[in-house]
């Protein structure tokens, strides 16, 4: 996992160009060290598809190539979120609302760090997350990392 404020920094970066392009950035993650990975996580409405892949990779390619962000040697991949799709901002909990999700917390809460179940609403900076037995209110900055469940 990287830090809060690099992995801030790249977004900030990345989201324009990718926008620009007509995808929204979902995630990235990095690796650093002797086969660093910079992997980055695009979505549309209508899916996506390899070419849509390379598309954002050569795009993103000549933008870190200049603007170089990151230290050493790294690969950078291009993906979509798949099926357990991450959830980072309050927008995707909201469009994902009613449906099951896994939030590993930064802090535990109610003795968990890791919650289970239905995203209930969302308002504001505050996600409701109904699980079997007990509800959480959770605030998104909370949350260290959120992913959707494939859908039985």
């Amino acid at each position: 996992m990287i830090a809060d404020n690099r992995k801030d920094s790249l977004l900030g970066l990345l989201e324009p160009s990718v926008e620009a392009l007509g995808y929204e950035l979902v995630d990235l993650d990095v690796q650093t060290g002797w086969r660093g990975v910079l992997r980055i996580y695009i979505d549309k409405e209508e899916g996506i598809e390899l070419a849509d892949c390379e598309l954002v990779s050569r795009q993103l390619s000549d933008l870190l190539d200049v603007e170089d962000p990151l230290p050493g040697h790294y690969v950078l991949e291009v993906s979509s979120p798949g099926v357990e799709r991450r959830l980072r901002t309050l927008e995707h909990f909201k469009r994902f609302c009613g449906l099951e999700v896994v939030v590993q917390l930064k802090t535990p809460k109610d003795g968990l760090q890791k919650l289970r179940g239905r995203i209930l609403e969302v308002q504001e900076e505050v996600i409701v997350i109904k699980g079997q037995e007990q509800s959480w209110t959770i605030e998104l900055i909370e949350v260290e990392l959120a992913r959707l469940l494939p859908v039985n």
